[in-house]
């Protein structure tokens, strides 16, 4: 049996658990991504199946994310929630 030197280096032993780099690196592929808002598309930077609408908390899948704002890098769940977030904001001003 030919089998490539790297796969002998592992034989016998117990499969390595991947662990996070750090305590806050937590999100996975199932758990929250992290975006970077751009125009007309986001640029994904930690991987994950969903992202927290910035107004109402509920999760987005990210196939079903439409709306964002840039400027402000926030995501949200429907066009409701996108003109409830920019007008509290000018109401504060």
């Amino acid at each position: 049996m030919n089998l490539p030197p790297w796969s002998r280096l592992s034989r016998g032993r117990a499969p390595v658990k991947k662990r996070p780099m750090n305590k806050l690196e937590f999100s996975g592929r199932n758990g929250e991504a992290r975006l970077r808002y751009l125009d007309s598309d986001f640029q994904v930077v930690v991987p994950g199946a969903y992202i927290v609408c910035a107004v109402t908390g509920k999760r987005i899948p990210l196939s079903d994310l439409r709306y964002w704002n840039v400027d402000r890098q926030e995501a949200y769940v429907d066009a409701p929630s996108s003109l409830k977030r920019e007008l509290s904001l000018r109401r504060a001003k």
